[in-house]
């Protein structure tokens, strides 16, 4: 017997089908206790994405630029380089890069502080693997941000 409500289809998935039978997953962030909207609640994913993308670009136009005069092959691990030390740096000292304060987003403690430097260095070193941001949970927080205990909110 073929029960398509229970499996789910290939297109909505399995959360289509859970959510149609009643379950109830609530809204990303309810299990931090942060609202569902507004400053306060978990950055979505295309803002943290355009934050990130801003912080690389001003990357790697300072490694072009002013690193490597130029030089494209030596510019891509100026550009890490330099995105681990901006990261680093400025998350752990105000809590956030520059792209993150442009967009309206702000990395914290899931309890709600400020994160201490082992946790923001280890954060940023799975977010330069790239693979642990991939992965997230139904809170939409990257493996890198579960891992240092970290979510990202908006301002």
């Amino acid at each position: 017997m073929d029960n398509r409500q229970a499996i789910g289809s290939w297109l909505s998935g399995p959360r289509a089908a859970a959510e149609e039978m009643g379950v109830d997953f609530g809204y990303p962030g309810q299990q931090l206790g942060l609202p569902q909207s507004g400053p306060g609640s978990v950055a979505r994913f295309g803002r943290r994405l355009g934050a990130l993308a801003i912080d690389w670009i001003g990357c790697q136009l300072i490694a072009y630029g002013l690193i490597t005069h130029g030089d494209l092959a030596r510019a891509g691990n100026w550009t890490l380089g330099l995105f681990v030390a901006l990261s680093v740096l400025t998350v752990g000292t105000v809590g956030f890069t520059p792209g993150k304060r442009i967009l309206g987003l702000r990395v914290m403690s899931q309890n709600g502080g400020r994160l201490g430097l082992p946790r923001v260095v280890l954060r940023t070193v799975l977010l330069a693997l790239v693979i642990p941001a991939l992965v997230w949970d139904r809170d939409g927080r990257g493996l890198h941000d579960r891992l240092s205990g970290a979510v990202q909110v908006r301002i």
